[in-house]
């Protein structure tokens, strides 16, 4: 077929089965490939209330029918399953190299059911896949796993696979790729998808492979491939990304008071000087590194030359910056940027780490926790010692560690004394380094995306903080981002839409910005062979997402999740350009629900499913 391999392996752990499927036309059409064809799968074969870190829940990797073809930022690949941090739906993804190259290796995705009895890995390349004893590897770091496993099976191959923190079932823990010079690590970072794979003693899949990814109409699809290439590079978003990476955004939100500083107390940090994109280029980065077909090269590579950080790595990235930095009142860049390279060595998420050690260190400075919690560590903003320490203890759950290591919901609902006020989380995921509350339309998309907390859901933080158009949608106008306005919030819905389609096709979404929905919707038919139009492009991520909602709806998830920590309801910012703000969520709750074809309660209606060929849903959450 066209745009895939032709083949899903299944791998039953506990067995050591390893069987080979494909999906249907019509379920392929619907749902492409990805997080929405990995949801597909999750939703059909796992049970409401199943444990996610038990061997009834799935693991599923999935690449997408662009991913390992010509067209720009196409070297995407999706993890989904049921998540530890959330108890609800999970979505990690990453780029780098490993998607191309496990698609290449012959397959599409792998469905990992079970749990294995000893520790393995599995070993993919052209079109054989068996699973292999990973004792030796097992407790080891993964960039170490990564040498490791070169060595023995030959560099061409690459690694996909779990540090210390996925091992120990760290809520949060992330899925690491590349993970070797000269890329140091792509992370599918988000919802705990790391730990699931710990607790099926999967250490890591190996995969190479030089099997072609046919494509219907090759000449025009190169053609256009080209065309959108050149269109990226002449854009602002090269010119800046580029240059400073997302860590440009360090300077554009600080200035607009949105730079969560010490747990979410305000939203301007004092010495953002140090620790912005100037300062990265002047001190620490090396080179510029590119993802697989990507003209834009965000990525950093830096090194600490000399003192007690002294290290080379990938980073750090704005939402590191942020969560290692400003949410734990961190000055030092180098030990900012050190905690970023410690985090990809265990495989940690960055941003839920952040935040978890910044609440931990505001509970302890309200009393909440005490030396005798804490290992008689004196926790204090701005120690990079107490953060460098903390990371060890959280990825091997030693000390107070184990506590930090199931993140700021479960922290806050063990702690109490109204602790939960300022657990900054949406439906247990930690939120990313944006305030609500100097662009209260994020603050929406906190509450409504799917796996909880997260900013690249709808990505309308580039709108909303630096009025910057995204091209993937019509109208990508938010008004004034200091205001509730209702009627603005089918940018949140059409946001959603579009870019769960790129989770499908093995996308970047950063080409959301430059591309429209016509130039994917254009590939996509060259690439696939069949029409695909611009309503199809549309139809199809709002017919994702509605997926995804229904399998929230399933494990008992409601309008009561879809909200905000309390401290951006309540707590008015105390300085910046959005002093005395807070989200007025309700009203644009109720207007995105209608957009959505939801009711007040939040749940997808009848004639919606069915509208998106979703009956089957019906009698899921009904």
């Amino acid at each position: 077929m066209y745009g895939y391999m032709g083949k899903i392996l299944r791998v039953n752990l506990t067995s050591g089965e390893i069987t080979e499927e494909f999906p249907d036309e019509k379920v392929l059409k619907d749902f492409l490939g990805g997080a929405g064809l990995s949801t597909w799968y999750l939703i059909n074969e796992t049970e409401k209330g199943i444990d996610p870190l038990g061997p009834d829940n799935k693991l599923i990797f999935m690449t997408g029918p662009l991913t390992g073809t010509s067209s720009p930022s196409t070297g995407r690949y999706s993890v989904v399953c049921k998540s530890p941090l959330t108890g609800g739906w999970a979505q990690a993804n990453s780029a780098g190299y490993w998607g191309r190259d496990f698609k290449r290796s012959g397959f599409d995705g792998v469905i990992f059911e079970g749990k294995s009895p000893k520790p393995v890995y599995l070993l993919t390349n052209d079109g054989k896949a068996e699973l292999v004893d990973a004792t030796e590897i097992w407790g080891k770091n993964t960039s170490e796993v990564t040498k490791i496993l070169k060595e023995k099976h030959g560099k061409e191959y690459n690694v996909s696979g779990i540090g210390p923190a996925g091992e120990n079932l760290v809520k949060y823990a992330a899925i690491m790729n590349d993970c070797d010079e000269p890329y140091y690590g792509r992370a599918a970072g988000r919802c705990g998808v790391g730990a699931v794979m710990g607790s099926k003693n999967l250490k890591a899949i190996v995969s190479y492979g030089r099997q072609k990814i046919d494509v219907a109409q090759p000449d025009a699809y190169r053609e256009e491939a080209k065309q959108r290439y050149d269109w990226v590079n002449q854009s602002l978003l090269k010119m800046t990304l580029e240059v400073y990476g997302t860590a440009t955004m360090v300077d554009l939100v600080n200035v607009k008071g949105g730079l969560p500083t010490r747990n979410w107390q305000t939203g301007v940090f004092e010495k953002v000087d140090d620790i912005n994109g100037t300062a990265i280029n002047e001190t620490i980065l090396i080179d510029r590194k590119p993802c697989f077909a990507c003209p834009i090269a965000c990525g950093r590579i830096s090194e600490i030359k000399e003192g007690k950080y002294a290290s080379k790595g990938e980073g750090p990235e704005y939402e590191s910056i942020g969560a290692l930095g400003t949410m734990c009142g961190l000055e030092d860049l180098n030990a900012i940027t050190y905690a970023h390279f410690l985090c990809n060595e265990y495989g940690l998420d960055t941003i839920s780490t952040g935040n978890t050690i910044g609440f931990a260190i505001e509970c302890f400075k309200k009393g909440i926790l005490t030396k005798g919690d804490t290992d008689g560590l004196e926790l204090d903003w701005n120690d990079p010692t107490l953060i460098i320490e903390l990371l060890g203890k959280i990825a091997h759950r030693e000390g107070i560690g184990d506590l930090l290591a199931e993140g700021t919901r479960a922290m806050a609902k063990k702690l109490g004394k109204d602790s939960e006020k300022f657990a900054m989380n949406v439906k247990g995921l930690e939120l990313p380094c944006y305030d609500s509350r100097a662009a209260k339309i994020t603050g929406l998309a906190y509450a409504t995306a799917n796996r909880g907390g997260d900013h690249i859901t709808a990505y309308i933080e580039g709108p909303a903080f630096l009025a910057m158009p995204f091209m993937i949608v019509d109208d990508a106008d938010v008004g004034d981002p200091l205001q509730e306005i209702p009627e603005k919030t089918k940018v949140v819905k059409d946001f959603e839409d579009a870019f769960g389609v790129f989770d499908a096709i093995g996308g970047c979404k950063f080409m959301g910005m430059v591309l429209t929905a016509e130039d994917w919707a254009s590939l996509i038919s060259k690439l696939l062979g069949r029409e695909f139009t611009v309503d199809d492009f549309r139809k199809t991520g709002e017919r994702i997402y509605n997926l995804e909602r229904a399998y929230l709806i399933r494990e008992g998830f409601s309008r009561k999740d879809d909200t905000l920590p309390a401290r951006l309801l309540e707590e008015p910012l105390p300085e910046g350009p959005a002093e005395g703000h807070v989200v007025d969520l309700d009203p644009m709750l109720d207007a995105y629900y209608e957009f959505r074809g939801w009711d007040k309660d939040g749940k997808p209606k009848k004639d919606k499913l069915a509208e998106l060929g979703l009956d089957w849903v019906i009698d899921i959450i009904y």
